[in-house]
Parts: structure tokens; sequence; C-alpha cells
């Protein structure tokens, strides 16, 4: 039976901070399909689109009717334990510094065997269900767990290892002065985190101002687009932030040619790119040499986009023209964090039931919606979300006819 997690101790702050080592990061150009999966939180292997079998280990062709038609399908994701080890010595150095960790062998019910990290309460000959988690090398892994709740499961050791889960951990919300800014800070307090809620031009009242002083939430003095005020709370806070949500939010509706002059998209680039690039150069180094921490270590940092940062809409042209800048930022900031095993997680999302959306007919995404989704995040360990009706069709006609998603959103004349 798993233990519950005790909030950890403090930090000596004479003692040495580890350094991050990773686990085997080597892949095939094949196996990235599963971390493809596994970054959107689902469970799916190649099928063969001829014999429709299962495949695994990922492969060029199919191993029974060499066919190379191998799409990536969401598969079941139920099993049997047939196997179990329990490692106590290794070479590698990751592992080595988390010894004993158990492992096993699964027989999927779609077919194939797998080698799987092992959760606590799973035994040989268990029935299991299956996730693809991504590991601090950010490649996809195999997790057995049990196929029904069991007490303190989402606290085991090595699962915590694949997540990102906030409880006990230290987080800033950038932006509390925004709804969106206070539905999150709320629901990570509710995780039992301790948050840290940023407040530009502290003066200057806001809607929900009291309810966020009334919390117990910890008010910091934080303008993003300001470097100077980014760094100098980075000096103050940074070396404690173990997962960062930015929930900057500058929305102005108008295309290209709704604007006489360049002053708008340049507030745009500057509260929301020129933003983003300030924390990352502020709290990101902290960050990357915290990973090894254990339960104080640095586990995340999470960006809310709008869905259109993949997709141009005309309505809200430079918007998401910005966000699109944001969005290329982040992959180079989840490249950079990985090194210390800190995830960067995007969610994306449609419009959204705020203020500068408010002509606009559902559906849209509630501010609490968008909360909850980022604690579910952070408890799978995902990298990508996608968020209400709008951002999931979105997404899904990306896929199928990406071209006809253009021409739905940047077409006025219709």
């Amino acid at each position: 039976m798993v233990e519950p997690l005790k909030p950890p101790k403090r930090k000596n702050p004479l003692a040495r901070t580890w350094q991050q080592a990773l686990p085997p990061a080597a892949r095939s150009r094949s196996a990235q399909l599963l971390t493809q999966a596994a970054a959107e939180g689902r469970f799916a292997l190649q099928r063969c689109a001829e014999c429709q079998n299962y495949v695994y280990p990922p492969r060029e062709v199919c191993p029974n009717c060499l066919s190379v038609d191998l799409a990536l399908t969401d598969a079941p994701d139920g099993g049997v334990i047939v196997s179990e080890t329990t490692t106590h010595v290794t070479s590698d150095s990751y592992f080595r510094e988390r010894m004993p960790w158990r492992i096993g062998m699964v027989k999927l019910d779609c077919g194939p065997i797998a080698v799987a990290h092992l959760h606590g309460d799973c035994q040989d000959g268990d029935r299991v269900r299956t996730t693809l988690q991504l590991d601090k090398s950010g490649q996809a892994v195999f997790f057995a767990i049990p196929s029904e709740p069991t007490p303190n499961m989402d606290q085991d050791r090595q699962w915590y290892e694949m997540v990102a889960k906030p409880q006990f951990r230290r987080v800033l919300v950038t932006n509390g002065r925004s709804a969106i800014g206070q539905a999150v800070a709320n629901a990570l307090a509710e995780t039992g985190a301790t948050v840290y809620v940023g407040i530009a031009e502290p003066w200057k009242p806001f809607p929900g101002e009291e309810r966020l002083r009334a919390a117990e939430h910890k008010i910091v003095p934080l303008d993003a687009p300001d470097e100077r005020s980014v760094r100098e709370l980075a000096a103050d806070i940074g070396g404690k932030i173990d997962i960062l949500v930015n929930t900057s939010e500058f929305i102005r509706p108008g295309g290209l040619l709704d604007r006489s002059r360049t002053t708008v998209i340049r507030d745009e680039m500057e509260q929301l790119y020129l933003g983003f690039v300030n924390l990352a150069q502020a709290f990101g180094p902290a960050m990357l040499g915290r990973g090894a921490d254990q339960l104080n270590s640095a586990a995340a940092w999470v960006n809310i986009f709008s869905v259109h940062a993949l997709a141009n809409w005309s309505a809200f042209g430079t918007h998401s023209a910005a966000e699109a800048a944001c969005l290329s930022l982040s992959h180079c900031l989840r490249g950079e964090l990985r090194g210390g095993g800190v995830r960067v997680v995007n969610l994306f999302t449609g419009p959204t039931d705020t203020e500068w959306f408010q002509t606009l007919p559902p559906p849209k995404v509630a501010p609490k919606a968008l909360a909850s989704a980022v604690i579910t995040a952070l408890n799978k360990g995902v990298e990508e979300m996608f968020v209400g009706d709008v951002a999931n069709e979105i997404r899904q006609n990306l896929v199928d006819n990406p071209k006809s998603v253009e021409r739905e959103f940047t077409n006025r004349h219709t």
C-alpha cells in the first residue's frame, strides 16, 4: 500500500544542489509517435491498416504482413502483469539515485507485451491499466497502475517522477488581475500548494481583488513586460518557485487592416511575447538548476494559450499572431528546461467567458474550467491539453484538413 506524501523538509541552504540526471533518452523517429501520444495523455500504439494488429515496439513495417501503413491509433489500455522485479543496483545515474525501482512485463489486452514501470500497488498477476507517461527526459514510457483506485494512488514514489503534482509545491501565478489568474490561484491552493500571485500596478483596483487578498495567497508585485519588476521578484523568490503558471493576457479584437498604426500590435507583443521572455530569463535558470531536489524540485512551467496560436482568427488576427510567437518560444523553453527535468505544459483554449469575448455566443470556456484543466495537466504529466469544445474541434480539424480551418477563420466575407 502506498504511504501518503509528507510535506518536504525545508532545504538546507548550505547543502550542495544536486544536478539533474536524466533517464536514457535515445529513441527512433518511429518511437516519437509514442511521445506524441504521451504528451497528449493518450494511450496509443501503431496499428497496421492491413492486418489490424497493434505493433510494439514501434517499427517502420508491420512484422506480421510487412505493410508500411502503421498509423498511431488509440488502443485498449488494460493488461496483466506477467512478471515483475525490483532493481536495487544499476549503472545508470538517474535510476541509481532513485533505487529501489520496480519494473515488470505487461501483457496488453491488445496483443503486445511491454516493459513498464510499476505502481507500488501492482503485483505479479494483477490486472492493470497501462498509461504512456513522459519521463524526466521528455520521452514516452509505459507505466502500469492499478485497474481500480487504491488509497493514496496518486502519491506513489515512482508515479511522482512522471508527473508535476502541485501538492506541497510553491507555485507562481503571474497575473492575478485576470479572472483566469484568480481561478488558477484558487484551484492550486486547494491542492495544498503554496501560491504566489503576481499583481501589476497594485495601487489600481480590479474585480475580485478583495477575495484574492482575503485568500491565503502570497501577493507579490509582478509586471511581466517590465524587465526590472520581473528580475526584482526573481531575486526575491526565484529560487523557491517549483511551478510557474503564465496567465499573462492582453486581448484586443482586430486584424492587420483594422490597425492604422502599430501601437496596439506593439502592446500585444510587449505584454505577451516580451513578458514571456522576461519571465523565462529571470525564473528559468533557477528552475533548470533545481530539477533534482526530489519533493522540493522545480517541476513545471505552464502556459495558457489561445488555440488560435495554431490557426489564426482574423477577428483577433494580431492577437493570434502574438500567441503564435509565444507558442514558438515555448518550444525553445521546453528544450532548454528538459535538461533539468522540468516540463513545459501548454494549454490551448477557445474563447473564454471573460469581458473581451462578451459578444461571442457559446460555447465558451469558464475560468474555473480552465483552472481545473491546469490541475489535471499537472497531475497527469502531459505537455499539451486542449480545453473546451472549440479548441478540441480546431485540433481535430487541423489534423483532418488544415486548409479548411484557415478558410473558416480568415474568411470575413461569408
